[in-house]
């Protein structure tokens, strides 16, 4: 789904836990193949957010977007709309906005889940869009990880950061970015339990 983007000006950045499970080799393979714009980064990390942090450190670009497995851009016009988004909002000269952000397709569903169009502090509280529809400026990232301490909700807490403390101004663009699988890591009924205590922690 990143390769048939008619925008092509990205990089993809393979985050890997030095897998033992052949897919290394397989992915190696693939990088081989030619295509400069991809880099495998593998390297021992303590999970999902530890490994999310790690590819941000190895990517160059401004924007940085996190494409898990199991998900896809929802059509091949993705990166060139949000690309022209970021482009005129950035145009008009109004406050500068370090997050963009749209709607996802929940596969399990077959629902659209959209997102706020209007971030305020009482929507940060009930529910912020998921990270496979923000892209953040990396500077964002690297001025404040994931924060390890939390297991499943290290996202919501970087987002609430971004939006009180960096003052992010996340702008809404509409876009349905990503198909996203659903039922992964934070939807077992172990981690709904610990997402339910981190986000009244956070």
């Amino acid at each position: 789904s990143i390769r048939s983007q008619t925008y092509g000006k990205y990089e993809i950045i393979i985050k890997d836990g030095m897998s033992m499970d052949g897919s290394l080799d397989s992915l190696i393979q693939e990088a081989d193949r030619g295509d400069s714009r991809i880099r495998i980064h593998s390297q021992a990390d303590k999970g999902i957010y530890d490994a999310m942090n790690q590819a941000v450190e190895e990517a160059k670009g401004r924007f940085v977007f996190f494409l898990n497995c199991g998900d896809w851009f929802m059509d091949e016009q993705v990166l060139a709309d949000m690309h022209d988004r970021i482009a005129g909002h950035e145009q008009t000269g109004t406050e500068h906005s370090a997050i963009y952000y749209g709607n996802v397709y929940e596969r399990v569903t077959g629902q659209l889940v959209s997102s706020n169009p209007k971030l305020n502090a009482f929507g940060c509280y009930r529910n912020v869009p998921c990270h496979q529809a923000c892209f953040y400026e990396r500077e964002l990232l690297l001025r404040h990880p994931f924060q390890l301490e939390y297991r499943v909700r290290a996202d919501y807490e970087q987002f609430l950061w971004c939006f009180f403390e960096a003052k992010a101004n996340p702008f809404y663009t509409g876009i349905t970015v990503a198909d996203y699988e659903g039922g992964g890591f934070s939807e077992t009924k172990k981690n709904l339990a610990v997402s339910k205590e981190e986000h009244r922690k956070i």
